[in-house]
């Protein structure tokens, strides 16, 4: 018995030793195959893998008896590349059938109106950090979370006056701390140095 046929029987069996042995044979002579049908070494290896997925699949129909076993597998890379072509087309009719795409929009300015608003908001977070946290509190309360003078003094257990009072505080001071900023004022607190080097890189 050659060394084909006693492999064939073995593959019909499902020895996984046997296809083993099959594929380190005839991998080389399929990728060659595909490549030739397609132009294309990357189409070409997935090929080769659905080849022998289709062989191992198929192994029941191997005759018992024959030679190599090179034109079975070649048979069936040509099926499979035949599938393979035939779905390209079809995703490529697909795609052909999308709406273009919209140019693509220059994002420059969009990313330095970003770095405009961290600095901006770096500025805002270092003159909240100057207030004190009553008045960090009545103006989240007041301003961000849209309560009346009323409701924030409820919410505080503190008078109407007392909400009021510490509103104007935290306003005056964040406005002073802003100008200051804006105009590029020196402050003798140590956090400004955290805000300054950022206004300055987006010149």
């Amino acid at each position: 018995m050659d060394v084909d046929t006693n492999l064939r029987k073995r593959i019909r069996a499902g020895d996984h030793n046997a296809f083993g042995e099959l594929f380190d044979a005839y991998a080389r002579s399929v990728y060659n195959h595909a490549y030739r049908l397609t132009g294309e070494w990357s189409t070409a290896e997935d090929v080769v893998s659905l080849t022998f997925l289709d062989a191992w699949r198929l192994r029941a129909k191997l005759d018992e008896e024959g030679g190599s076993l090179r034109p079975w597998l070649l048979g069936i890379a040509t099926n499979v590349t035949r599938n393979t072509r035939r779905a390209a087309r079809r995703h490529a009719a697909a795609v052909g059938r999308l709406p273009r795409a919209e140019p693509v929009r220059d994002f420059a300015d969009e990313v330095a109106g970003r770095l405009d608003d961290a600095a901006q908001l770096a500025v805002v977070q270092t003159a909240l950090a100057r207030l004190r946290r009553a008045e960090r509190e009545v103006l989240a309360l007041c301003v961000w979370s849209g309560l009346d003078y009323q409701a924030a003094a409820e919410a505080l257990g503190v008078p109407v006056g007392t909400v009021r009072s510490r509103l104007s505080r935290a306003r005056t001071k964040l406005a002073k701390h802003m100008e200051l900023s804006q105009a590029g004022g020196q402050m003798t607190d140590d956090r400004t140095t955290a805000v300054r080097p950022l206004r300055e890189g987006n010149r």
